[in-house]
């Protein structure tokens, strides 16, 4: 009798195991859109891809081995939707024609649209082994050994990628922030008397 009540309350224990996990994979939907939304610009496909990875996980919830490590295993999986993806498809987006809106000055906003711009165009450029690692690291704050794990690939792997991607950004930006700085310099208008 007491082996049957013991076999009840681990059943119970792992109904509601699971039940908590699969709150936690659906309150993670805005993240995973978030990140996919970093690498493509493209929101109905950071949608699907979210989409997909949500679904995936919540039917595999039961091959989750350690409960602590849920964001790791959940990124593992959006990883792969996004590279199956890219596996059916090879077309590129372009990211050009995405329209950022401000409530503020027109020069501020266009301002701030050029910075944005010239952000994902730089991200953009880099390889993408670099340009996941540094939305991973980055964008979402995960530590390189998570990453390392997301990207089944060594922390050292991890490090360089991520060293080589900010390296290549500050190049990037620092090229963006000069020819920036020398338009600021040329005045549009001049005052006439």
């Amino acid at each position: 009798m007491l082996g049957g009540t013991n076999s009840t309350m681990n059943l119970l224990n792992r109904i509601c195991l699971q039940r908590d996990l699969k709150q936690r994979i659906a309150n993670n939907h805005k993240r995973l859109y978030r990140t996919v939304y970093a690498w493509s610009h493209n929101p109905d496909l950071a949608a699907d891809i979210a989409q997909e990875t949500m679904a995936k996980a919540l039917k595999r919830v039961n091959q989750l081995r350690d409960a602590a490590k849920l964001d790791s295993w959940l990124y593992g999986i959006l990883i792969n939707c996004w590279r199956d993806y890219f596996r059916g498809q090879r077309d590129t987006v372009d990211i050009d024609n995405i329209e950022l809106t401000h409530n503020e000055t027109p020069e501020h906003v266009q301002q701030t649209q050029d910075m944005v711009q010239s952000v994902r165009k730089s991200i953009a450029r880099l390889p993408e082994t670099q340009r996941l690692v540094v939305t991973l690291v980055n964008l979402e704050g995960f530590s390189y050994a998570e990453v390392s794990e997301i990207l089944n690939i060594p922390v050292g792997t991890v490090m360089s990628r991520l060293s080589r991607a900010r390296s290549s950004l500050a190049e990037y930006l620092l090229n963006y922030k000069t020819e920036h700085d020398v338009n600021l310099e040329t005045p549009t208008l001049r005052r006439v008397k």
